[in-house]
């Protein structure tokens, strides 16, 4: 799930995601040719130039992209977990060395905001720069609110957790999450890994161990929490600080908490469920990024692992609901529902599954996937096309998010 709640005091565990730090990429030295130039060149992935406008966004990501070399680009593809209050040099390094693009602030922090800001300039000064221009650093980190509330401390607000924001009106929880993402911005925080889009019926409540146990659902019916987690999502817009929907296709309607447990199995929803309607209204909106969840959904793919299933990303999420942004995956360094497989395993079955962004709170297990990736694309021209157009979804969300020097 989205939050590794096993860190939490009091032996409930902290939300934890990750980002990863440190991107080292190569800008190139030439003016890039607008997207349908670049995709006869073969420089843009059909699926992106299909849909994505000619804009400045797009046309500075192809920049970026057509001057990486290859291990540049794998490390686009990685989110890696940094404690937020006591980073650990072995763990920066090896994001460095892998040219990992984004870092995810884990764990809890007390500091507040100017200390973390100080924290997470010191990461963006990691990141390669060529003819003086750096390839910015994607930083994320889960503040919710309530027990999933990474960053506290002077500069930053009390959140209330999300059953309490789901009982206000969506002006008032519109207004108070463009605060709480204003803090997160002076703090140097691009993204949060929220809003929680989950549906836990009133009948399941506590027993919903991902979600209900912590409160961390805006209501028991689909059409409170889309309204409300769009209006969290609409303040974070407003303040500049991207948002992401999670977890789909929704963990409200289990019982075991994919952090902490195998084999965890929703029976219920299917493609056509109302459950999903929060994150239909939120791809409608324009979310950015969707993380997608380590449940089993037997009647969407009773096969595969959300997150390493083609049915669950290509043809529901990109499909059938229309998402064009950023896929990334709940965390595949640790989590117990992914142990049975190895964690080269997790990082190739996700991306060839349509995933974009990998999330691991494991630096660790960085080097493992860079090689599966790297080794995968050398032998398979699909899974090469799949990596191509994940970094230029990437790269286009960080244009967008202005992270990327393009003038």
């Amino acid at each position: 799930m989205t939050a590794r709640l096993r860190q939490l005091g009091g032996g409930r565990a902290a939300a934890l995601r990750t980002g990863v730090p440190l991107v080292t990429m190569m800008l190139a030295a030439l003016t890039c040719a607008e997207p349908a130039a670049q995709a006869q060149a073969g420089h843009l992935p059909p699926a992106i130039a299909a849909s994505a406008p000619a804009s400045s966004a797009t046309t500075c990501a192809n920049r970026f992209y057509d001057g990486m070399t290859q291990a540049q680009r794998i490390g686009q593809l990685f989110m890696g977990g940094v404690s937020a209050a006591r980073p650990s040099a072995v763990d920066l390094r090896t994001l460095r060395d892998h040219h990992v693009g984004s870092v995810m602030l884990t764990g809890r922090s007390s500091a507040g905001t100017r200390a973390t800001r100080k924290l997470v300039d010191g990461f963006r000064g990691q990141a390669d720069t060529v003819s003086g221009r750096r390839v910015g650093l994607l930083v994320a980190t889960d503040q919710e609110g309530g027990q999933v509330q990474v960053l506290s401390g002077p500069g930053f607000s009390v959140i209330p957790n999300a059953l309490t924001q789901g009982s206000w009106s969506t002006s008032t929880l519109r207004s108070r999450a463009a605060g709480w993402a204003g803090q997160l911005k002076s703090a140097g925080v691009d993204l949060d890994l929220a809003p929680v889009a989950d549906v836990v019926p009133a009948s399941l409540g506590t027993r919903n161990a991902p979600i209900g146990r912590y409160y961390r659902e805006y209501g028991h019916t689909p059409d409170t929490v889309a309204s409300h987690s769009g209006a969290f999502a609409s303040g974070f817009k407003q303040a500049r600080v991207m948002t992401t929907l999670k977890h789909f296709p929704g963990l409200g309607r289990v019982i075991g908490n994919t952090d902490t447990t195998a084999n965890v199995v929703d029976s219920v929803t299917s493609a056509t469920s109302t459950y999903l309607t929060p994150f239909r209204s939120g791809i409608k909106a324009g979310s950015p990024f969707v993380m997608v969840s380590s449940a089993t959904y037997t009647k969407i793919d009773a096969h595969h692992i959300a997150a390493f299933s083609p049915t669950v990303i290509r043809k529901l999420l990109r499909t059938q609901l229309g998402f064009k942004g950023v896929v990334i995956s709940d965390d595949l360094g640790q989590a117990v529902a992914l142990r049975s497989f190895t964690p080269a395993q997790r990082a190739v079955d996700f991306l060839a599954a349509g995933g974009n962004l990998i999330l691991t709170v494991k630096p660790s297990t960085v080097p493992a996937m860079a090689h599966a990736v790297s080794a995968r694309m050398q032998r398979d021209s699909a899974f090469r096309a799949d990596v191509a157009d994940s970094v230029h979804r990437i790269l286009m969300a960080k244009a967008g998010a202005g992270l990327l020097s393009c003038g």
